[in-house]
This record gives C-alpha cells, structure tokens and sequence, in this order.
C-alpha cells in the first residue's frame, strides 16, 4: 500500500488553523480581554426571514407521505426544478441565458473548486493568481500538479492580467477576490477569455461574492464576456450572498458549449457528481430556491448592505490613518498594506496584542501577500467599529 505522497507537499498548518490557535493562545493567556475576529469571512446576521419560512414549508413537506422527498432528481445531479429555475433567473437578470442542464447544485463552492479537478488530467498546468485562497493551491499540490503564479501586486491592483507568453491550462480567477477585495471589470475579464480561447486553456471562476458588486462596470458573471461559455466553469456560493455558511449549498456553471478534445466537459462533470455526490437536502434547496425571489433577493440584500456598511466603517478608518488598501467596495474583504514596513505576521501579533484585534496575514495567501494583511465585514456593526477605533488608537501612537 502506498500513500498519495503529494499531500506530504502541502504546508504543515493550514493558514487559518495557526490564526485560530495562535488566537486561542492569546485568550488563554489573556482571560479578562475582550478580542474582535475580524479574520475568517464568516457571518453574523440569521437568515433572510422568506428563507426560514421556505426551509420551514420543506420541514413540514418531509413529515407527510404525500410530499415527502428522498433522493432528488437524478441523484441530485442538477437540482430540484425551483431551484433551477430561480438560479436561471438570477443570471437573466445579468443579461446571461442558462440552460437547466448547465447548472449543478452542491453543498458549496469551497467544494467544487476541489472537486471540480477530477475532470481534468493531473497533466495539466495550472496558473493561479498571487496571492491566492489557499484551496486553489492546496487540492492541486494535493493532485501533484504544477502551479505557476500570476504576479498580483499593489502596481497592477492586484489584479494580474494574462501574458500571452505563459502557457497554462486551468486557469483560476476569483472576482470579487479572496483576499483582497479587489475585482475585475467587463473588459479585463474580456482578456483572460481570449486568453483562454487562444490557449484552448479552462478558467475556473470563482464568484462567491458576486452579490456584493454594485459598479456596472465590473463582472458580477465571467458569462456576461461574449465566448466565455466555450472557456470557462463558474463556480458560486449561497454562503456570503445569503449566509449559507453553515447551511452549504452552491452551484456551479459548466456550458455544454465547454468541449475539450472533443469531450463534453458538462457530461464529464455530470457522471462525476452523480458517481461521487449524493447531492443536497431537500429542506437546503428549497431554503436556496428563495433567495433569488423577488422578496429573497430584498431581504439578502438588506443584510449585504449591513456588511457593506462595515466594509465602509473599516476603509474610513484606514483612510483616515492614511494607509493604502484595495476592496472595501464592491467586496466584503479589505486588504490592506501594513503600515511601517512591517511583515504581515508581525502586524497580526502587534494588533492582536496592542488592540485585541484579530486579521488574517496576507503571507498566508502567498508570496506576495507579505506585508500585507486581510480585514473582512462580517462582524456586528458594533464590533467593527470598536475594532477601527481601536486600531485608530494603536496606530497613531
């Protein structure tokens, strides 16, 4: 018997475990002081209430004979027809027609963005942006395939755009991005697809945070680019848009126009799902199918607004202390540049320690995410502004 040894390549800790224990070491140690997580983006607020009244509806469903569910339409491969329907049109709404067969309904896109890769050859080249959301990296070391980097940095925007003279066959494009807020417009996105066709290259694309995007001229869909139904898989999430993060469900987008030597990669990923994946509850996705109701689409976005008023909370604050950053707009993420030249772990103790305030190290998204550090706006109102003011106070010292 042999171990797949290339998980023996994967970094010792993952990067949000070590923030959590280093963390934990410092209530134990510090009993009496009062610590505001401002790290991982999980969120605050409960569920839209016409959510709650349709996972209630499912609940009673599953207590009757006559409208009990169990195992959902071919095995959960695509979804309950409402759901689908609502998700179709969700992305009308966006100027984007969907087939019902293009969509699958999973527990999440952290999911699928690993999943996903077993349609492809472990041959393949990867590029990926730097700094990047670890699990793109960590389930293709986790495969043994080789990883090149998009340079993103403070010059570019962190937003790195293609070079004709790299050749790369999977491609992965988080807009709005983990971490750093940032997120690409109609046209930038239009390069990468050309990119892609000429390059006869696969783009996953993550869209977790599309919902937060408010400017028309940024992407809230890579299909909102003429061309990009025959380049690229978009992955998405009921986590931040309606606080799914501890219900899981998303979805993900792979055109039957996608063909890669001569193979549907939709059909690919069809048996896929249906060999490997027994699907979501009945109760989630009747629960998911409302969020993109009129009502639903309301509601989820009342409480969007609220974490967008936090993200504005925090970019006044650094704005005010005259420190650069991207996102804050159009993202619930805030990266930011760590004042006085100072490492991004370093940055993460002198805050935790002189503000109780903890961040998450932008060296822990890669290379080039050191010396600079990660805030996210899915604390209370309350929270994030006691956080700033007290960063305000440690910082001008």
């Amino acid at each position: 018997m042999k171990i797949n040894e290339n998980f023996l390549n994967l970094k010792d800790s993952y990067l949000f475990a070590t923030v959590g224990r280093k963390t934990a070491e410092y209530k134990k140690n510090h009993p009496d002081k009062d610590v505001i997580r401002l790290s991982i983006g999980d969120v605050t607020l409960p569920l839209a209430p016409v959510v709650i009244e349709a996972m209630h509806k499912a609940v009673e469903d599953m207590s009757r004979k006559e409208t009990f569910k169990g195992y959902g339409p071919d095995q959960y491969c695509y979804g309950y027809e409402c759901l689908i329907d609502s998700i179709r049109g969700s992305y009308a709404r966006k100027g984007v027609t969907l087939r019902p067969e293009e969509i699958f309904i999973s527990d999440g896109a952290k999911s699928d963005c690993g999943n996903i890769l077993d349609i492809f050859s472990v041959d393949n080249v990867v590029l990926v942006p730097d700094p990047v959301y670890p699990v793109y990296v960590d389930t293709n070391v986790m495969a043994g395939r080789k990883i090149i980097y998009a340079d993103a940095n403070e010059a570019n925007g962190f937003l790195p755009m293609p070079d004709m003279s790299v050749d790369a066959d999977i491609i992965y494009i988080c807009s709005p991005n983990n971490p750093t807020g940032a997120a690409y417009s109609k046209e930038q996105l239009r390069a990468w697809v050309d990119y892609a066709l000429k390059k006869d290259a696969v783009i996953l694309y993550d869209a977790a945070y599309e919902f937060f995007v408010t400017d028309g001229n940024l992407a809230r869909s890579i299909y909102q680019v003429e061309g990009a139904e025959k380049c690229a898989i978009e992955l998405c999430s009921y986590s931040k848009t309606a606080g799914f993060t501890g219900v899981r469900c998303g979805y993900t987008i792979v055109p039957t126009e996608l063909v890669r030597g001569g193979v549907s990669l939709n059909k690919l990923w069809a048996r896929r799902q249906s060999t490997k994946f027994n699907g979501v509850s009945y109760i989630t996705q009747m629960g998911a199918a409302a969020v993109f109701s009129e009502e639903g689409e309301k509601q989820c976005r009342e409480n969007l607004a609220y974490y967008q008023k936090n993200a504005k909370t925090i970019a006044d604050c650094l704005d005010g202390l005259g420190i650069w950053y991207t996102g804050g707009k159009n993202s619930p993420y805030i990266w930011l540049k760590c004042p006085d030249g100072m490492d991004s772990w370093a940055f993460f103790d002198k805050l935790l320690e002189e503000a109780n305030v903890v961040g998450t190290p932008g060296s822990g998204f890669g290379r080039n995410g050191e010396g600079y550090f990660r805030l996210t706006a899915f604390g209370s109102a309350e929270a994030t502004e006691e956080a700033c003011r007290r960063i305000r106070e440690v910082l001008k010292k």
